[in-house]
C-alpha cells in the first residue's frame, strides 16, 4: 500500500512538473512572438496621420451624434 502511495506521489509530481514546464515554455514563446510582431509589424496610429484632413466636417459629426442621442433619449 505504501508503495502505491509513493508511486502516486511520484506520478503527481511528474505530471505537475510537465504541465508547469509546458506553461512556462508557452509563456516564453508568446512573449517572444509579441516582441517580434511589435518589432517587424508595428501598430499604425489610429486616425489620420500627420493631422491630414479626412474630409469629414466635425460640426456635422457632432450634429449627427447629438441627433442620435436625442432620438435615443426620446425612446426611454
Amino acid at each position: 500500500m505504501e508503495n502505491m502511495v509513493a508511486e502516486s506521489f511520484k506520478y503527481m509530481i511528474l505530471g505537475m512538473g510537465i504541465v508547469f514546464a509546458f506553461l512556462y515554455i508557452m509563456v516564453l514563446v508568446l512573449q517572444t512572438q509579441a516582441k517580434l510582431i511589435a518589432k517587424y509589424f508595428p501598430e499604425k496610429p489610429a486616425g489620420p496621420a500627420g493631422g491630414a484632413s479626412t474630409g469629414v466636417d466635425k460640426k456635422k459629426v457632432a450634429a449627427v451624434i447629438a441627433a442620435i442621442q436625442h432620438h435615443k433619449n426620446l425612446g426611454k
